[in-house]
């Protein structure tokens, strides 16, 4: 245990270091921002939704999608041909296949197949002359592996088999090429997140690949899946960002570019894509605005340093549109298995995140309550958090610079009185 705990210090105290010598950027090319897309929700999507869905991930920074597919949807293969062959077209956007692993059986004839199909494809993601491979969970499947690579002429496997944790993957490392951690959210009973089990993939990898999961939210209320539950998500975006530039992992994947089911989604809402039920959470509750930040955020993680330029002057405020206390929680729990009600551990706040060049003061307002706050003097970057309870309702507005922007009222009153735990998200 002392071991591990001096071991655990020496980690730390490198990062301390880098960025207390943090220099002028210089971008690492090797580097690549991937968002993780749901291809099970694209029944009947036309190319045109998927010419929208690159260019804008592209705008905002992203390098490409991670094609989560499962074994047994009859649209797979005509949509991820659309995916491939759009990005062919777009240029500079990669993709690589997510194999779900949970969601079925699949057959090693299947894997071989689609990975044989599009692997010469220019859009294909391509390290060390082999093609990414990742899934989403599936370390049963492991041994299978092993005749995928003879069939295919190899791959360069980079699975989340996040059930085994990083000491388990480590003993996995004559199968995979890297790992995938889907630990992107707080757990049970805990407001934030920290690096402590990114630095323990980067230590039992042993110099193999690692892939970080960034996510901004976390929020589910699907009975047909057993899934309600509620991820602290107040400060997420800004802090797991933060968590990338001091661990610099060799990937990054943002989980999810569309999973509406769990708001975990930065796409624009696409109504086709929203599973019955989350409709309630979903509709009228944008995530758009988290994509405008990744600019700077991707500039800084390729670079290596805080010190990127970026395109213009942004605000962005995430905020529930109720107090967690304004109604029926509806059996809502605070974590993945937690015992806890979300009403006890989700935090009434507008939480707001600033990029500006020069030092400046923000005002947000919660109807007529307002307060001003300065950003930071030794960084572009500021994220600050404006409380509010039930005597504080009506619209939110960000202001900054002569620039207003007026988001959904803050209310006491929950739709049929059932409370929910997705929030809006705003752009100034």
């Amino acid at each position: 245990m002392g071991y591990l705990k001096t071991k655990f210090k020496r980690l730390l105290e490198k990062i301390e270091d880098r960025i207390e010598g943090e220099k002028e950027p210089e971008t690492n090319d090797d580097r690549k921002v991937f968002a993780h897309y749901m291809v099970g929700l694209t029944c009947h999507q036309t190319v045109e939704q998927w010419v929208h869905d690159i260019k804008t991930a592209k705008e905002a920074g992203i390098d490409g999608f991670a094609l989560n597919i499962g074994p047994s949807d009859p649209w797979t293969e005509t949509q991820l041909s659309h995916a491939y062959h759009e990005a062919e077209e777009l240029g500079e956007f990669v993709m690589f296949i997510s194999f779900d692993m949970a969601c079925g059986e699949w057959s090693v004839s299947q894997v071989v197949d689609l990975i044989n199909r599009f692997r010469e494809s220019s859009a294909q993601f391509i390290v060390d002359g082999r093609p990414l491979v990742s899934t989403f969970e599936g370390p049963g499947w492991a041994e299978n592996w092993i005749s995928v690579r003879e069939q295919t002429g190899d791959i360069f496997l980079v699975p989340d088999w996040s059930s085994l944790g990083p000491y388990g993957i480590s003993e996995k490392l004559d199968v995979i090429d890297g790992a995938f951690s889907w630990d992107a959210w707080p757990k049970a009973g805990q407001n934030q997140m920290n690096i402590n089990e990114d630095l323990l993939y980067c230590d039992n990898l042993k110099g193999k690949k690692y892939m970080m999961g960034v996510s901004p939210y976390f929020y589910t209320n699907l009975p047909q899946w057993n899934k309600n539950w509620y991820c602290s998500s107040e400060s997420l975006w800004h802090d797991r960002w933060q968590q990338v530039l001091d661990v610099l992992p060799d990937f990054v994947q943002i989980i999810t570019w569309n999973d509406f089911g769990e708001s975990s989604y930065i796409c624009d809402t696409v109504p086709a894509q929203v599973v019955e039920g989350a409709e309630e959470y979903v509709n009228g509750y944008s995530h758009s605005a988290f994509r405008a930040v990744l600019p700077y955020f991707i500039a800084a993680y390729k670079s290596g340093s805080r010190l990127v330029d970026f395109p213009e002057d942004t605000v962005i405020a995430w905020y529930r549109t109720t107090p967690a206390s304004a109604g029926e929680g509806c059996g809502t729990t605070w974590g993945q298995g937690g015992e806890i009600p979300a009403s006890q551990g989700a935090r009434d706040v507008v939480s707001v995140m600033a990029l500006v060049k020069v030092p400046t003061n923000i005002t947000v307002a919660i109807g007529s309550r307002w307060k001003s706050v300065g950003t930071r003097i030794d960084s572009p970057l500021s994220y600050f958090e404006i409380p509010f309870d039930g005597s504080a309702t009506g619209p939110v507005t960000i202001a900054m610079n002569g620039k207003t922007v007026e988001g959904p009222p803050i209310t006491n009153e929950c739709h049929e009185g059932r409370m929910h735990f997705n929030s809006i998200v705003i752009r100034l």
